[in-house]
């Protein structure tokens, strides 16, 4: 037994007695072996130092485990795993410890583990994770190893008796597992902003369960396993759960590009989140967060191979084998028993290539290395007995015994190191032919091993001396195989393919394999694992770097709905006390009101989006204050809003998001003072100088064409635009036919004046300087006696791409090109430019006479919108406060829910927004609900 010396100070200065943790899904008690439960409140944790360190989360821990013969546990440091090679590449300036969290690959009796917790900790900085052991058979041999693996590697289960069916008690065994390895990370966590590096498939949903215990952990992700395309991963049960708990990670990993093309197809399609790409890297905003999507493939160690030519028991193996395959063309492949790997299609197109070419009979040998199975089930030992057949087969038809021929060697065991790299350096070819494979480090450790290490003078060399050669023979579904430019690609499924992979490689030229060698090793030796970590660990840096700023509410219970909205530090709720007191004291008040969405409360039970009593109730009461002025705005035609709200008087209406405008009863338009406002109807203004609808008659047909050759998308026709949605089609195709669109529109209307916006799901095409931050303005102009900002330059307004062609390109939330005036005054210069052309001098005398009488504006501004195109409204009401008129106002900009948005308040539904109003003016909503 090991002796005890507990070590109870690590407890006192980490964060496990200050936070609560909280449940999801699955989570049970009694599945995580000397885990210490303790009360905890993470609204009590501050801190925002960063602790120095990294922590990496995987399966398993970097370590040997063995029992000696006395019963005791001799545990030794693995240097050949791959989080412990990463140790080398973590950048020290960022990080002077790593710590290892993960399981051992050995049960240990409850009462040894705390014992052993305490030596790895000391010995190795590895905290054991204890499981279980009813848990762990379920987490791993269940649910990772019969229905992830088989699923991220396009394996769907037909069988209604197939293992691979989706399994509750297995789903909930993983998010036990889970939940053990964060209780783990949160009792070793020094800060609530430590950096965790978490590794494979193992642990997917333990971003959420650490997210909702520290909300500004800074966690990464990075999947070695391969990412099924969005037809294959929605067919699971629980795709949500995983999509969501990733994207709770602030960066995500793969290997390949095709990998992360996947995923974000799936969050597009499952999710309705679209990434974007700017200078080289690709992301996903979150609710606020910004997640990094990082595409690099990982590596080896190469001076752990060289050093390794210097062993004793290297030189011996390589000598043997030497001696064994003399005068010999060697193939070799080194695989696990996995119905992944190729094996069995490996061997038959070797069968193929002795049956097709005699003149290799007694030439050439294959070498297979087969590990050990990691799992078992019914495909498993069907694979075992057809290999083993084969090779018999193989041997019996054209081996020689009289020469002692035989040309397949086989062997099925666990092979060291030492001697795996004796068979790397005799082997004139690997062969991978794995029908899908995350990565694949073999062909990498091969080219180190053919290259060898540079003998000293005087030295006795283990390796030929002059220029190294080496051929490789890759499958194209393996995660290696892109960086790998001179193997010979083939396709696994094909016999054909391999065979003729096989027979290129040992018929190629002596040069040209110098060549490959050289350019492969040039790679290898540069993408090492060290480079891998630290590339993946300085973006998980920059990708979090405002974290500590970052204000966090989480929201959602289970793993399908629990997500992290980030905001910025000073986004606060709207205190509604604070707002009538500045309500009451002031003399000059002014209402800027989106009606869709802010004052619709989702009490509607049909179609239409007519206001509720409520709603007129509190708008009359608003406008029967003579210090009030409200102006209401909407996406409604004018038509709508006229008949919803005549029974409100006094109200300013804007229509089609700022197109039109309509001043309360009794009020008329001073055109001196707001120039270029065309007459519209009954008392409606156009915002559009000279509206000419004529390009609709151009556009319509267009837009007409993409409707009927895009399923699921529509036209909306309003009087001063026209929108396409594909919000209901194939996102992929959708957005393939919105970039076409985009480009046909802008040919076509290039001379036209209107913009064609690019947004979410929507092309629009809308005449050019229309917003409501406009519109805000042009109302701040007539209702308080001044003219609107000369020069304007919305946010809003600038380029921000255009939705891709394949869901692997950008595809932004907005985009927008202006016709006819690509300069940066298409706003308000223009319209005052044109219109003071027509008006000449006497409108602009009239105008600052008008201005010097003036008296000073609102002294209380109150604007509230929902949605992004009320964003230019609150960009315009923060210009307009630099203006003489309203440098003394008090000013509030909200917008409806926590979202990351250009107002500095927020309330959380249109309930609120209702009850604000109708305290501001003495209203009681007892039956509206917040």
């Amino acid at each position: 037994m090991l002796s005890s010396h507990a070590k109870s100070s690590s407890s006192s200065r980490n964060l496990a007695g200050m936070l609560e943790s909280g449940g999801f899904e699955g989570e049970g008690s009694g599945s995580c072996g000397g885990s210490r439960q303790q009360a905890r409140d993470p609204r009590r944790t501050s801190l925002s130092v960063n602790s120095g360190r990294v922590i990496i989360a995987s399966n398993h821990l970097p370590l040997r485990v063995k029992k000696s013969s006395t019963g005791e546990w001799q545990f030794e440091f693995d240097e050949d795993a791959l989080t412990a090679q990463a140790k080398d590449g973590v950048p020290r300036s960022h990080f002077q410890e790593v710590l290892y969290v993960g399981g051992l690959p050995v049960d240990v009796e409850p009462e040894e583990q705390e014992n052993i917790a305490i030596k790895l900790k000391d010995l190795y900085n590895c905290c054991p994770v204890y499981l279980d052991s009813v848990v762990k058979e379920r987490f791993y041999n269940g649910f990772c190893k019969q229905q992830l693996w088989p699923l991220f590697h396009y394996v769907l289960p037909g069988s209604p008796s197939s293992s691979q069916r989706f399994n509750v008690e297995f789903w909930q065994a993983y998010v036990k597992a889970n939940k053990c390895f964060a209780d783990k990370i949160v009792e070793e966590s020094l800060t609530d902003t430590e950096f965790v590096w978490i590794h494979d498939y193992h642990l997917l949903v333990l971003p959420s369960l650490l997210r909702k215990r520290f909300n500004r952990i800074r966690a990464g992700v990075f999947l070695h396993s391969p990412f099924p395309s969005s037809e294959i991963f929605r067919t699971f049960p629980k795709r949500e759960e995983l999509l969501r708990s990733l994207l709770n990670a602030d960066l995500i990993g793969f290997h390949t590009f095709d990998y992360a093309r996947h995923f974000l197809s799936c969050c597009s399609r499952m999710l309705g989140l679209e990434h974007e790409t700017s200078r080289g890297s690709i992301t996903i905003d979150y609710y606020g967060r910004t997640v990094g999507i990082k595409i690099m493939p990982t590596g080896v160690n190469p001076k752990r191979y060289l050093d390794g030519f210097s062993w004793d028991e290297f030189k011996w193996r390589r000598g043997e084998l030497e001696a064994q395959f003399k005068g010999m063309t060697v193939l070799a492949g080194v695989d696990d028993m996995d119905s992944f790997k190729g094996i069995d299609l490996k061997l038959q197109a070797f069968e193929r290539l002795l049956e097709y070419h005699a003149e290799w009979r007694g030439k050439l040998v294959l070498v297979q290395v087969t590990n050990p199975p990691r799992s078992t089930g019914h495909d498993i030992t069907e694979l075992h007995a057809f290999v083993t057949n084969l090779v018999a087969s193989i041997n019996y038809k054209y081996g020689n015994p009289s020469t002692n021929y035989v040309p397949v060697h086989y062997l099925e065991r666990h092979v060291p190191l030492h001697e795996r790299m004796a068979f790397y350096s005799i082997a004139d070819c690997v062969v991978v032919t794995a029908t899908r494979d995350g990565m694949n480090l073999v062909p990498y450790e091969y080219i180190v091993c053919r290259q060898g290490p540079d003998t000293p003078p005087g030295a006795e060399s283990t390796v030929e001396s002059g220029p190294r050669d080496s051929m490789l023979v890759v499958s194209e579904f393996v995660g290696c195989s892109p960086s790998l430019s001179g193997a010979i690609r083939v396709n696994p499924w094909s016999i054909d393919s391999g065979y003729n992979g096989m027979y290129a490689a040992i018929c190629m030229p002596l040069e040209h394999r110098r060549l490959r060698h050289q350019k492969h090793w040039r790679y290898v030796s540069q993408h090492t694992v060290a480079f891998w970590a630290q590339s993946y660990l300085m973006d998980l840096v920059r990708v979090t770097r405002n974290h500590v700023t970052m204000k966090c509410y989480g929201l959602g219970l289970g793993l399908d709905t629990f997500r992290m909205v980030a905001l910025d530090a000073n986004f606060r709720k709207m205190e509604e006390s604070q707002v009538a007191a500045t309500y009451k004291s002031s003399k000059s008040r002014v209402f800027f009101l989106d009606y869709d969405g802010t004052l619709t409360a989702g009490q509607h039970t049909s179609i239409t989006l007519a206001p509720l009593d409520e709603v007129l109730q509190v708008l009359r009461a608003l406008t029967a204050e003579p210090l009030n002025k409200v102006v209401l705005f909407s996406g409604r035609p004018k038509a709508e809003l006229q008949e919803w709200f005549a029974s409100v008087p006094n109200l300013a209406l804007v229509a089609e998001n700022g197109c039109y405008l309509r001043l309360g009863e009794g009020q008329t338009w001073r055109s001196h003072l707001t120039p270029g406002l065309q007459v519209a109807d009954q008392s409606w203004v156009s915002l559009v100088v000279a509206a000419d609808f004529g390009w609709k008659k151009m556009a319509l047909p267009i837009l007409q064409q993409y409707q009927e050759s895009t399923d699921g998308s529509s036209i909306e026709a309003k009087e001063s635009a026209l929108v396409w949605y594909y919000k209901d089609a194939d996102p992929d195709f959708g957005s393939w036919q919105a970039k076409e669109l985009l480009d046909h529109l802008e040919g076509v209307l290039s001379s036209k004046p209107v913009e064609i916006v690019g947004g979410s799901s929507a092309v629009e095409i809308k005449p050019r300087g229309m917003s409501k931050g406009q519109a805000v303005e042009k109302m701040l102009g007539q209702l308080y006696g001044y003219p609107a900002i000369a020069e304007r330059r919305s946010s809003s307004s600038r380029p921000m791409g255009r939705p891709s062609s394949d869901a692997s390109e950008r595809r932004p939330s907005s985009s927008r090109f202006s016709m006819s005036d690509r300069g940066p005054s298409a706003g308000s210069a223009a319209v005052q430019s044109a219109a003071s052309s027509v008006q000449g001098g006497g409108a602009e005398a009239a105008a600052q006479q008008e201005l010097a009488a003036a008296g000073k504006g609102p002294d209380f501004v109150l604007c509230i919108g929902d949605d992004r195109s009320d964003e230019d409204m609150f960009t315009s009401i923060e210009m307009m406060r630099a203006s003489p008129q309203m440098m003394s106002s008090e000013v509030y900009a909200c917008t409806v829910g926590q979202k990351p948005s250009r107002a500095p308040f927020y309330l959380n539904g249109p309930g609120e927004v209702l009850h604000l109003l109708a305290r501001l003016v003495g209203i009681n909503l007892p039956n509206l609900p917040l």
